[in-house]
């Protein structure tokens, strides 16, 4: 299953989880942002979070001349998206949420550092703050396609919730019709749909 990417530097998305290895699909990416997406290893559903991109090197000076600019200007959005971007293309998603975090208090309507920062904290183990940081990034605009593709992942995976997953994805594909990976995004649905149809109910008490 596809899995979260980050939104705010040059790229586009591609998120895949464990879910993939769950519903048997040939999917390779994870939805974040605007960065390239990258091929991941994933990990069984239950499991969370999925495994992330493949970390990348870091150059430590440039990390610091970035942390010098925002001792001096704080306010520097720029500067502090920069910061969680190489942050979390270095696998460091943990450090990369602060950065994140301040980008977003910058600029509250910036609907890629929103979504950025929930996946960032998706990969930093944390699905409910993940979920909840994507509904601020629907609050921005509730038809947005990466956020809603990142949503029904961490439902999935993260919650094992796969009625409220397919509202997702089935929200992405109405409001999205154009959307490029359709074709992958179907293939989830009808795997996901199946899986609910066949899950057991289980008998509840009838006295408290």
């Amino acid at each position: 299953m596809p899995r979260p990417q980050p939104q705010t530097s040059a790229t586009t998305w591609a998120i895949i989880s464990g879910a993939c290895l769950v519903l048997g699909l040939a999917v390779g990416y994870v939805v974040f942002g605007h960065r390239p997406a990258q091929p991941v290893t994933v990990t069984p559903a239950a499991q969370a979070p999925a495994a992330a991109p493949q970390a990348g090197l870091v150059d430590e000076r440039q990390l610091q001349a970035l942390r010098d600019i925002l001792a001096r200007d704080p306010k520097n959005l720029q500067a502090t998206m920069q910061l969680g971007n190489m942050l979390y293309d270095a696998g460091r998603y943990a450090e990369a949420v602060p950065a994140y975090q301040q980008a977003f208090a910058l600029d509250p309507t910036n609907i890629n550092v929103s979504t950025d920062l929930g996946t960032a904290l998706w990969y930093s183990g944390q699905a409910d703050a993940a979920l909840a940081q994507y509904e601020k990034s629907l609050a921005i605009d509730p038809t947005h396609a990466q956020t809603l593709f990142n949503q029904g992942i961490v439902r999935h995976d993260g919650k094992l919730d796969h009625a409220k997953a397919l509202q997702s994805w089935e929200k992405l594909l109405a409001s999205n019709p154009d959307y490029p990976d359709r074709a992958k995004v179907q293939q989830l649905i009808d795997q996901t749909r199946q899986k609910v149809q066949t899950t057991p109910i289980a008998p509840t008490r009838s006295s408290k």
